[in-house]
């Protein structure tokens, strides 16, 4: 029954969320169950709206909010390493799995080439998606701004520099840290790194956090002791190489990804070094193939579906949001998984 005040007329969204204590947009959450609620609040506002009597009109708020029902997730990638790294495939499930919850179709763009960017941005001008997830941005990469440029909901994976943008990472630095303070806990006196692309906030980070875990116990980290390149295994193949010639007595590799550890393993032992005893190696991301290495890879795990979830709910939040809204950052803790290597 309508509360007194309310007869004569049809209850608000407004007036449920005033009636529940709680903001239009979470109530507007709530009753159409497409974003982040608590079940303690979305209990109270459907409570709430029971008590009113309120009841949307389903072709006025599709009119009102003007959507396409749908959101694009966008990987500035070949199609090879999209399809081959486990990365965006775990992250893929994880936001089709949100996505899905909330009744909101998934549409995956691989965009290469100017053309195909300018396409990207258009379609999503003209609103034919709700909103944007944006995972394995490069610095140098003009996409990011162009898309936040469009007026569409925007989250990315990784730390942006843009001011505006929200976004979801891990602690890559804290994490190379741990992992380079864990080989020099085990007796590791030259720990080299063999770091992922510059351009990147993840192969930034954690080349930053090597730097800071050997100056923190002492240790000068010279420009030599580091090779960076992409996250492949053949990069790890021939970064180890060249380690190996610069730094003959080194005894401990960071790595900024299983896929460069699993190179480095290759090289190590094609050169006759036995892991761990003569060089303890790490790696960063635990992938599958990380427990399947020869010796199984210690790691710093990263919670890969969880990125993928945090970076929908946010977006989802976004696009919900009755105005405005401020851009918001999540950062995700990371941890040591000891195994063989180091």
């Amino acid at each position: 029954m309508a509360e007194d005040g309310q007869q004569g007329r049809r209850p608000t969204l407004s007036d449920v969320a005033r009636h529940a204590g709680v903001g239009r947009g979470t109530a507007g959450r709530a009753l159409s169950g497409s974003g982040p609620v608590s079940p303690r609040v979305r209990q109270a506002v459907l409570r709430s709206a029971e008590e009113l009597g309120y009841r949307p009109h389903p072709a006025a708020r599709q009119l009102r909010r003007r959507r396409a029902d749908s959101v694009a997730l966008v990987v500035p990638e070949t199609e090879d390493v999209v399809f081959t790294d486990s990365f965006f495939p775990e992250v893929l499930r994880a936001v089709s799995t949100e996505l899905a919850t909330a009744g909101l179709q998934l549409v995956l763009s691989i965009p290469h080439g100017d053309a195909q960017r300018e396409q990207l941005c258009r379609f999503a001008a003209d609103r034919h998606v709700d909103g944007l997830l944006l995972i394995s941005a490069h610095a140098r990469d003009p996409l990011p701004g162009a898309l936040l440029a469009a007026g569409v909901p925007l989250v990315t994976a990784g730390r942006s520099p843009l001011s505006g943008m929200s976004w979801v990472d891990v602690d890559n630095a804290g994490g190379a840290r741990t992992a380079v303070e864990h080989l020099l806990g085990r007796g590791c006196r030259r720990v080299v790194t063999i770091a992922g692309p510059q351009d990147m906030s993840a192969g930034a980070d954690r080349l930053a956090g090597w730097r800071e875990a050997l100056l923190s116990a002492g240790h000068e980290p010279v420009t030599a002791m580091a090779a960076a390149g992409d996250f492949t295994k053949t990069h790890g193949e021939q970064a180890m190489h060249r380690l190996l010639a610069r730094w003959p007595d080194l005894d401990g590799v960071f790595c900024a990804s299983d896929l460069l550890a699993a190179g480095a393993l290759e090289t190590l032992r094609a050169a006759g070094r036995r892991v761990p005893d003569d060089v303890a190696v790490v790696g960063f991301d635990d992938r599958p193939l990380a427990q399947h290495l020869t010796p199984p890879l210690t790691t710093v795990r990263q919670p890969v579906g969880e990125i993928g979830r945090q970076m929908t709910r946010t977006l989802l939040g976004l696009i919900d949001a009755p105005g405005p809204a401020e851009a918001t950052s999540v950062v995700l803790p990371t941890h040591l998984v000891r195994r063989g290597s180091g």
